[in-house]
């Protein structure tokens, strides 16, 4: 297939499109206009989200689009200021790209959209699938204007799945590269009370599920892209201490979270999103990592 894809240079698009590409499928990225020359020779397609951006021409031909791009949203403090470049980068840009493949006269057939499990907001120990309504909070508020912005792709009949991800595990780049320095050097531990549940999913894992999407016309609309086992900040914590073979001795506390990361520590880390994976699992998609000590074990070799 011609697959247009949106974040490519980012920590999923990265390990995806070589994938892609080794399946025989064409990838075709799309690049922000500050983007080096060297990449648009490449035939990569320019757009920019914020200005709206993206000619229509460039993307006839395409036999599905994936969509990755957004902000960072542990890149900074949660100002005002950054939570609306972070609401728009998701928004503005998953609106430009399903408007433009609506307009298309031979639209593709597939839309796989990011999204993310804080669409669920904070829940305490309660298992969601993606039938449990959202949650509250800038997150969930965020994923759910994040996901109605694809509705124009999924008017024009394209088949949208919007893709609900965990704290994806690898080494070279998200959440998990900024804790590996203070947990190889000793200094880490549980943050808060360490009963908080995180849903997690390797970044082999993801790149899997966006395949099995891609290829799987049953699957539409919200699929949590997560490993089927969740687990407490306490168990991740102690996992990782002895993956790393180091100490884990150095709580954070609630008080000193909020003072280090404020409104972020409340969303990321003291959050509680217990998620199961029901719908992948019911399509038939295995897991190579479904258990979270094999998986940082690979994620951190």
């Amino acid at each position: 297939m011609k697959i247009v894809v949106s974040g490519s240079t980012g920590l999923v698009g990265s390990a995806l499109a070589p994938v892609l590409k080794s399946k025989g499928h064409e990838v075709v990225s799309l690049t922000r206009s500050s983007s080096s020359a060297a990449q648009q020779r490449a035939g990569a397609v320019i757009w920019d989200p914020m200005s709206g951006e993206l000619r229509r021409e460039d993307l006839e031909g395409v036999d599905a689009a994936i969509h990755l791009a957004g902000e960072n949203i542990a890149a900074k403090r949660w100002t005002a200021e950054q939570k609306a470049k972070i609401r728009d980068s998701r928004v503005l840009g998953t609106r430009l790209l399903a408007e433009t493949l609506a307009k298309l006269k031979s639209p593709p057939n597939t839309l796989v959209c990011s999204s993310a499990i804080g669409f669920y907001g904070d829940r305490s120990d309660e298992r969601l699938t993606e039938d449990s309504p959202p949650g509250t909070g800038f997150l969930a508020d965020t994923c759910r204007a994040w996901e109605a912005a694809a509705k124009p792709a999924h008017d024009r009949g394209i088949r949208v799945v919007h893709l609900r991800t965990g704290l994806v595990l690898a080494s070279q780049g998200g959440a998990l590269a900024k804790m590996l320095p203070p947990f190889r050097l000793g200094i880490a531990g549980i943050i808060g009370n360490g009963r908080q549940y995180m849903s997690w999913i390797s970044l082999d894992d993801l790149v899997a599920v966006i395949g099995h999407a891609l290829s799987n016309d049953a699957l539409s609309g919200p699929v949590n892209a997560v490993a089927p086992n969740a687990v407490t900040n306490h168990e991740f914590t102690k996992t990782l201490g002895q993956v790393l073979r180091r100490p884990t001795f150095f709580p954070l506390p609630e008080f000193a979270a909020r003072l280090a990361f404020g409104e972020m520590a409340d969303g990321l880390l003291l959050a509680s999103t217990r998620v199961e994976p029901k719908r992948l699992l019911e399509s038939g998609f295995n897991f190579r990592f479904p258990e979270l000590e094999a998986a940082l074990v690979h994620a951190v070799r």
